[in-house]
């Protein structure tokens, strides 16, 4: 069952790069966490592209377009690195690999208007717990009889949902395993593939690893607190801010954390000298 949020669309700048060729779809086999195999043509799907270590590379979709044809999309400003990652590993593969200058809208909150001019795709969000699709193409047009929204509406709801974003949860230092979209985005059924190992060892392990994504809901009527800012358990630190913003649907100042393990939610905490929540993800659930 779906929070309730009320419908709006807004323009994220989001990067889409396009792989073409004989080779395309057993060469993304190979660097993509996704069974891109199991693709049906127009379906989509997250993924990780890791490092040979198993760190994040970018965390992306992918979506099928047909025998020969995938597009990745992937948060603004991520797009020649993914770009420069498949070209280093791109080798005796007939595949070429180009960023396309398309636009992104999301809507959220109600799936419907989603198939408007300019739309060359339609991709599922899979935010957890709230209806949306994303119009994805060179000119998509935004969907009669739904409010517009802003960037600021999708990053608050964003935060709420628990979804990273490249360079703030997800970077190069990041374990797949502690950013809590791993069920969503790796197959452990699929063959080998660029930092599998790392994937597969944790996850043999319970999914174990030093510290997880959480969510931190602040006294109301408090200042929003900035990135980096440390979330205290009595004296001690347990992590740190990465994502911050007023939630309107909460009431309350809310923001992400990656928090030690040996912290279970909910927790009372501190951050910015406020008194506030440690709590699992999403922060809205059902009703909300």
């Amino acid at each position: 069952m779906s929070a309730v949020v009320e419908p709006f669309w807004a323009e994220v700048p989001r990067d889409v790069v396009r792989v073409t060729g004989p080779d395309a779809v057993t060469f993304l086999q190979g660097q993509l966490s996704q069974d891109v195999g199991a693709l049906a043509p127009g379906a989509s799907a997250w993924s990780f592209l890791l490092q040979p270590q198993g760190k994040v590379d970018a965390w992306l979709r992918v979506s099928r377009l047909g025998d020969k044809e995938l597009v990745l999309d992937v948060d603004g400003g991520f797009g020649s690195a993914v770009v420069a990652r498949l070209e280093r590993f791109k080798l005796r593969t007939k595949a070429d690999i180009e960023q396309l200058p398309w636009r992104c809208i999301v809507l959220r909150g109600t799936t419907s208007g989603g198939s408007g001019d300019g739309v060359a795709l339609l991709a599922e969000p899979a935010w957890p717990g709230v209806e949306g699709i994303d119009l994805l193409g060179p000119e998509p047009a935004p969907p009669e009889g739904v409010a517009k929204g802003s960037g600021v509406d999708y990053e608050v709801l964003r935060i709420e949902c628990g979804v990273p974003a490249m360079g703030r949860e997800l970077t190069e230092r990041t374990i797949p395993a502690e950013a809590g979209v791993v069920e969503r985005s790796v197959s452990f059924t699929k063959g080998c593939y660029t930092g599998q190992e790392l994937v597969a060892r944790i996850d043999s392990r319970g999914g174990k690893v030093p510290r997880r994504l959480r969510g931190v809901v602040l006294e109301p009527g408090t200042e929003v607190p900035p990135a980096d800012a440390d979330v205290l358990v009595g004296e001690s630190s347990v992590g740190q801010v990465t994502s911050s913003a007023w939630s309107r649907r909460i009431g309350a100042p809310v923001a992400l954390a990656y928090v030690k393990r040996d912290v279970e939610p909910p927790e009372t905490a501190t951050v910015h000298g406020r008194v506030a929540r440690i709590e699992a993800l999403p922060l809205l659930r059902s009703g909300t």
